[in-house]
């Protein structure tokens, strides 16, 4: 059974669901920083997920990605897994503009986190769902 990592659930706010992954927006106001997290159990490697969840992961990864670049304007989009300190599989989708705070280095420890206000994460929630398609689901607040 699904159960997501505790530090996920510490560091992030639950945004929805795709038909495969869990969205997640991260606790950094630094930037647009979201997280997909296949609901499978016990999966840390993007090789454990047969090729059908592959398949889907990337297609939600990539639709997100073209989304959030648009709706966010993004300079760049950063995509990756990586697991160093949380095992489970997740795929890290961020935002990122020649202006945010750590450009060009990478986010991770760079700077500290700023947290969003309750109104920042419900305007990111309300822009999120005017421009996901079907397949996603908004979770209750």
């Amino acid at each position: 059974m699904f159960s997501l990592d505790s530090r996920l659930q510490e560091d992030t706010y639950v945004l929805g669901d795709f038909p495969l992954c869990q969205l997640l927006l991260s606790k950094d106001a630094n930037y647009p920083w979201f997280i997909l997290v296949p609901r499978r159990a016990d999966i840390s490697e993007l090789f454990h997920l047969d090729d059908k969840d592959q398949a889907q992961l990337w297609k939600e990864t990539r639709f997100l990605a073209e989304t959030l670049k648009d709706t966010f304007d993004a300079d760049k989009m950063n995509v990756a897994t990586l697991g160093n300190v949380v095992s489970q599989l997740h795929m890290h989708v961020i935002v990122r503009r020649r202006t945010d705070p750590a450009w060009p280095a990478p986010v991770w420890g760079n700077k500290p986190a700023v947290a969003y206000t309750t109104e920042q994460v419900a305007q990111i929630r309300e822009r999120l769902a005017t421009v996901l398609d079907d397949d996603f689901t908004i979770a209750e607040v």
